[in-house]
């Protein structure tokens, strides 16, 4: 997980940045706490709240804070050594339990910041990513809530979800990262099994719940039966969740069969949830119309091959578009702005002639477009509007 090169919801923190002004340490200061090598000409950041009694680790924290907003901080690396070169990489879980306590207080960004902050000092401390998941998780699940409209600063739905999107899938990745850096690490598992079943990723979430199992099966009584009793319900909850996943995993690797080639098997998986509970979900639609076009371009590259006149001519390979399209429109049905769709209807109906329906489609996708655009140029104004200091600045 490199945050500096891909930063999912770096921009949505920079607000935070307003809390900070930069000045440059004196000479005496830096030669007397010998790090003028590493901080001479470089601007630290200092909060507005705390101009006084300043220490080394208040500087330090403070350099860590910034670049857990923004890992692409030009002088993240000056900050870095000073912080390891006047503690060591176990600052990291200094920076972790800051985190914690921001996120008892519910203020769930900055303890995302602690937690980012944490990881970059130390990259493999397991717990710093498990608690960024952790973070990151309590920020989307208040994002979620009908009353938080306003708290990213447009009440467009668009917009919001966009901006959820992006936490749950950093949170997905910081689970992922946490269990890859400590392979016993239980509690790891059992979230990411949530991001999994979030993100739609069914398969994925029975064997890290598997996992989990496992893991927390194996453990020994802590001596405390609080610890003990909500381990004990943790353990019911998964095995409720196993249960009800035999069916959406079933459904996945009908998914996974299309996708790899096997559309008659992947239809014969699916076709059966098209009518029941399952009928709500928009991808089973869309793999469904997905397996009939990729047919129709099969049926239609037979008869070209046959030489037996132009394709369009040919009843099966129109068939199997028509079945194709019939998905496509059950997809938009369910999701109104799903793009792929419409792109998939374009291409269909350019093939069965239809002009009326190839100009509806393309007109729609271009209202989408555009305004999912407004959408991502209001979120860049407003993150511009609120980020204060975005770079340093030499006070005199």
């Amino acid at each position: 997980m490199n945050i500096e090169k891909t930063d999912r919801i770096g921009e949505l923190l920079t607000d935070h940045l307003k809390e900070m002004v930069f000045d440059e340490l004196s000479d005496a200061y830096l030669e007397k706490a010998g790090v003028a090598d590493i901080l001479k000409g470089v601007p630290v950041p200092i909060r507005k709240t705390e101009m006084t009694g300043i220490t080394v680790l208040k500087i330090a924290l403070n350099m860590a804070f910034v670049f857990g907003v923004d890992p692409g901080f030009k002088y993240k690396e000056n900050y870095l050594q000073y912080i390891l070169r006047n503690f060591d990489k176990n600052f990291s879980n200094g920076l972790i339990a800051k985190g914690l306590d921001e996120a008892q207080e519910e203020k769930y960004e900055e303890s995302c910041i602690y937690f980012r902050a944490a990881l970059q000092v130390d990259p493999d401390n397991a717990n710093a990513y498990y608690c960024y998941g952790r973070g990151l998780k309590d920020r989307y699940e208040r994002l979620s809530a009908d009353d938080e409209l306003a708290d990213i600063g447009t009440y467009d739905r668009g917009a919001r979800e966009d901006v959820i999107g992006r936490y749950k899938a950093e949170s997905m990745e910081a689970f992922e990262v946490a269990v890859e850096k400590d392979p016993e690490l239980a509690d790891g598992y059992y979230y990411l099994g949530y991001a999994y079943l979030n993100m739609g990723l069914y398969v994925k979430a029975k064997l890290v719940w598997d996992k989990y199992m496992e893991l927390s099966g194996a453990a020994a009584s802590t001596g405390d039966a609080g610890v003990d009793k909500a381990r004990k319900e943790a353990r019911e909850d998964i095995e409720m969740r196993l249960a009800q996943l035999a069916e959406p995993v079933k459904i996945e690797e009908g998914y996974n069969m299309i996708l790899t080639g096997k559309f008659e098997e992947g239809i014969k998986v699916l076709k059966p949830y098209t009518d029941g509970k399952f009928a709500g979900w928009w991808p089973l639609w869309f793999y469904l119309g997905t397996a009939y076009r990729e047919l129709a371009k099969a049926s239609r590259a037979e008869f070209e091959a046959a030489g037996e006149g132009e394709a369009a001519e040919d009843e099966v390979t129109c068939g199997a578009y028509e079945e194709a399209a019939k998905h496509f429109k059950e997809v938009l049905k369910l999701d109104p702005s799903n793009k792929d769709a419409m792109n998939e209807l374009v291409e269909i109906y350019k093939f069965l002639g239809d002009d009326q329906m190839v100009e509806k489609y393309t007109k729609k996708i271009a209202i989408i477009t555009e305004n999912a655009e407004a959408d991502r140029e209001l979120l860049r104004n407003q993150a511009q509007a609120d980020a204060g200091v975005t770079r340093p600045v030499k006070m005199s």
